[in-house]
């Protein structure tokens, strides 16, 4: 049976009649996602500067996936991960999903504080270099647990609390930013993120494997980044009014896309007022790591964060 604040979550992550049981993606896990995309287009390629297919790509995560077994990672198992070049941490970021395990981002927060609020203390090193790490392991790798759409896949530390996001809220949140965007396969796609942000994880790591996109950092038809770009991920959601069409309104409790040009995203539900955002939908997180934060914060079926 549920908790008054577990019914409460669920309430905020209900939009209008449409329960967030009622899932609206194609994809069960992260997992599947890399697994569907091989079965449909195994030999497209997804990276145009090194020539990297789906079934490259595929056989990269599991190498990933057989080294993290090896060093002792276990499924659902929180392991934080660092700042690494590209597209290595994307690789990481799967590989970690592949194995069952749940990937924690420090953002700017000292990696003592995260390991003690993420109560982990598995810890990847900064200068590491996976692609040698992984090189000897098989390309085929079969999980001994398989996560489901409710199960926790990544916490980021952007906020203070510790924010908590299921495979669902980011797949769904995916989902959304395609339609908001129009993004279509074999896209030329550029994104200019660095991993410490949810911005990153969806922006980069995966839409454009979901839309079936080309990341070619020569050519891209458009770039995605902070500014500068086609279209900008922006923070600072008191300022929202004066957001241009470009600019896209960034909540990590709402997994990461929040609006486009004032507009929510789909599945998704927001209003602001003397400086409190009320936000609703499916893209809303499964809550802070801190109970006493969620005890506040989730209330009168929505979510409210200060701004």
């Amino acid at each position: 049976m549920k908790t008054d604040l577990e019914k409460r979550i669920y309430q905020a992550q209900c939009i209008g009649n449409v329960e967030p049981i009622e899932y609206m993606i194609p994809y069960p896990s992260m997992r599947s996602l890399i697994e569907g995309q091989n079965i449909k287009f195994s030999e497209q390629v997804i990276i145009e500067d090194s020539s990297i297919t789906n079934l490259k790509f595929y056989g990269l995560v599991q190498q990933t996936a057989h080294w993290l077994d090896s060093i002792g990672l276990k499924p659902r198992e929180r392991i934080i991960i660092s700042e690494l070049e590209y597209p290595q941490a994307e690789i990481l970021l799967y590989g970690i999903w592949h194995l069952g395990a749940i990937a924690v981002i420090p953002a700017n927060m000292d990696v003592d504080r995260v390991k003690q609020k993420s109560d982990t203390s598995l810890l990847f090193d900064q200068g590491i270099d996976l692609f040698e790490n992984i090189k000897d392991f098989p390309t085929k790798f079969e999980p001994k647990y398989k996560p489901l759409l409710n199960d926790e896949a990544l916490v980021t530390f952007e906020k203070e609390q510790g924010i908590r996001l299921s495979h669902y809220n980011l797949l769904v949140n995916v989902n959304s930013i395609q339609k908001a965007l129009s993004i279509k396969s074999r896209t030329r796609y550029k994104s200019s993120l660095k991993p410490r942000s949810t911005g990153w994880v969806v922006f980069q790591a995966i839409l454009p494997i979901y839309c079936g996109c080309i990341y070619d950092t020569v050519n891209p038809d458009f770039r995605i980044g902070e500014t500068g770009n086609d279209f900008n991920l922006r923070y600072d959601l008191q300022n929202m009014s004066e957001f241009s069409k470009t600019d896209i309104a960034i909540c990590p409790e709402n997994s990461a896309g929040l609006s486009l040009e004032g507009l929510p995203v789909h599945l998704t539900d927001f209003s602001l007022k003397n400086g409190e955002l009320k936000l609703q939908g499916h893209s809303v997180m499964m809550g802070y790591l801190d109970d006493s934060a969620n005890e506040s914060s989730f209330r009168n079926k929505a979510l409210y964060i200060p701004v």
